[in-house]
């Protein structure tokens, strides 16, 4: 499951499955890379599959902590025939030494596959993988998948310029399965839906493969227990993914979904959602992310998943979720304290933006409309955060800000909103994806002042509007996110107190890296500190530098920036 959009949090698996896949771009800020690896076998011996650096939700002390597993990686490994052997390594926990842990797999896995799941800002670390597994393991077969090659598949399709010898699209758990048995068999891609491959000189793509509709039990669980790295905590406790349902019918401007899968929602009956969950605890999680693209577009099922979670004894774990505004706002009377009931603790609201004009060119509208007897009565934002606080819910609030027609007040308008309502802030910048039908706005008006595809993280500014700069856009919002996510401590040791204790310097020495005592007392111009942040994002984001290759492992250590800071 990857995901190319600008205003979720990285789920790090589920629905969209594509091929080994990362759903959201997200966190140690909502955009650090992560890079995952998944190892299959076809007899005996062992293919491998990466997945590249992607972001997820944060609400821990950046690298040092917090990272959420990627759940479309288990489901892949969970939906080959049996007799594969299969082992998923996420290289977001070795992000310190991603070329030795790839070195160390390929030499002790010996795969005959590689796969890799790629969003669109991790193009280039994806083909510099390849580049070293050509080098290192030159007679395995090379798979990429996820949204950057469903949706730009000529990107990967140029063996010289680290190109793939197959390309999974859209959902990949049936297709990796109708791949790894061609491969067995030694033919027989033209017949496989979803997938393109090389012939020769030629590359060929076979017709899409339509959406899995989740009913049937044709989809198996996640095979948890083939992770070979572990870790995930989200404020000290372990943490996992489940998902309950795929797909969404809206069709915002921002999003990936549509391009990948059209608009549609399907979902998993309870029976398999509770068995997923069960897994999970199982597997050591004491927190679960819900990672459903809309699970509040049918609220009656959401209440009554509420109750059943409640009626299996499974409300003792905490539950993090997204919704949309106008979903709690018009059914949260009743929605709200069951999710609280359940085990809730934190609900990321889609807010997009505060403004109408906004709204309107992310085609977000409707889902922050308040109803009242069939009749549309304003924003549904404000109520939606009242009703989640009233039962002791925690807001991550999603804003998307430097759209076209933004100027500094309308900017400031939305900053200033997340500093009175939002609990923890989750701001993107609107990015340029591939298939996004806001890609075409922002081309056509020649706003686009940045095509390096590593730097589309949702949190760089790679488009201006027509009255901003990218380079002031993004500096706004980062001068304004950092201190609100401050404020979110107190709640942070509330809930998990030694932790704080143990890790809160790290956090704050992740959330103001590029700080000095100097800037701290106000001796050094703001600006100074944004531009030395700028330049520790460019490091952290290069993964495998070129020049390093041939010669060790890409980075300095993240530990030891934490230390630094």
């Amino acid at each position: 499951m990857g995901s190319s959009r600008s205003c979720r949090p990285n789920h790090r698996g589920h629905g969209e499955a594509s091929f080994l896949a990362d759903y959201h771009q997200g966190p140690a800020d909502p955009a650090v890379l992560q890079a995952n690896c998944v190892v299959r076998s076809l007899d005996s011996s062992i293919p491998a599959a990466f997945a590249i650096p992607a972001q997820k939700l944060y609400l821990g002390p950046g690298p040092c902590e917090s990272f959420l597993p990627n759940g479309a990686l288990t489901s892949l490994a969970g939906n080959v025939d049996p007799h594969h052997e299969v082992a998923v390594a996420d290289l977001i926990l070795v992000q310190d030494r991603v070329r030795s842990t790839v070195e160390r797999l390929l030499r002790d896995l010996r795969p005959d596959v590689v796969g890799l799941s790629v969003m669109t800002f991790q193009r280039r670390t994806a083909r510099r993988i390849i580049d070293l597994v050509r080098r290192l393991r030159p007679e395995a077969r090379v798979v990429v998948g996820g949204y950057d090659p469903s949706l730009a598949p000529e990107a990967y399709t140029d063996r010289s310029r680290g190109g793939a010898d197959f390309i999974v699209r859209g959902e990949g758990e049936v297709t990796f399965r109708d791949l790894l048995r061609a491969i067995e068999a030694g033919g027989g891609y033209e017949t496989i839906a979803g997938l393109g491959y090389r012939d020769g000189d030629r590359f060929l793509h076979n017709p899409d493969r339509p959406v899995n509709h989740l009913d049937g039990g044709e989809l198996r669980l996640p095979k948890r227990g083939a992770r070979v790295l572990g870790g995930y905590t989200l404020l000290g406790k372990p943490v996992d993914v489940i998902e309950t349902s795929r797909g969404c019918t809206f069709d915002c401007s921002f999003c990936s979904i549509i391009a990948m899968r059209g608009r549609n929602f399907h979902t998993y009956d309870f029976a398999r959602v509770l068995e997923d969950i069960r897994d999970a605890r199982r597997h050591g999680a004491r927190a679960l992310f819900i990672v459903d693209d809309n699970i509040t577009l049918n609220v009656a099922r959401f209440e009554a998943l509420c109750r059943a979670i409640i009626d299996a004894g499974l409300d003792t774990l905490d539950y993090l979720v997204q919704a949309m505004t106008s979903s709690i706002a018009n059914h949260g009377r009743s929605l709200a304290p069951l999710m609280r009931r359940a085990g809730f603790r934190y609900v990321f609201l889609g807010i997009e933006n505060i403004l109408e004009d906004d709204l309107e060119f992310l085609r977000a509208a409707s889902k922050n409309e308040e109803r009242r007897d069939g009749h549309v009565v304003g924003n549904a934002t404000l109520r939606a955060v009242e009703l989640v606080r009233r039962n002791k819910m925690y807001v991550v609030g999603g804003l998307i800000v430097g759209n076209p027609d933004d100027t500094r007040e309308s900017i400031e308008a939305n900053l200033e909103f997340a500093r009175r309502y939002v609990d923890w802030p989750y701001i993107q910048h609107p990015t340029p994806y591939p298939g996004t039908p806001m890609t075409r706005e922002f081309v056509e008006g020649k706003l686009v002042i940045n095509e390096r595809l590593e730097e589309y993280d949702g949190t760089t500014a790679v488009v201006r509007s027509r009255h901003l700069p990218a380079d002031e856009i993004e500096f706004l919002r980062w001068r304004a996110e950092r201190w609100m996510k401050v404020r979110h401590v107190p709640a942070a040791f509330r809930q998990s107190p030694l932790w704080v204790l143990r890790h809160g310097h790290r956090m704050m020495a992740h959330t103001f890296r590029g700080s000095t005592l100097r800037s701290f007392f106000g001796l050094e111009d703001a600006r100074a500190v944004f531009e030395r942040y700028r330049a520790i994002r460019n490091v952290e984001r290069d993964y495998l530098r070129e020049e390093e290759a041939e010669r060790g492992p890409a980075g300095s250590t993240l530990g030891a920036r934490c230390a630094e800071m």
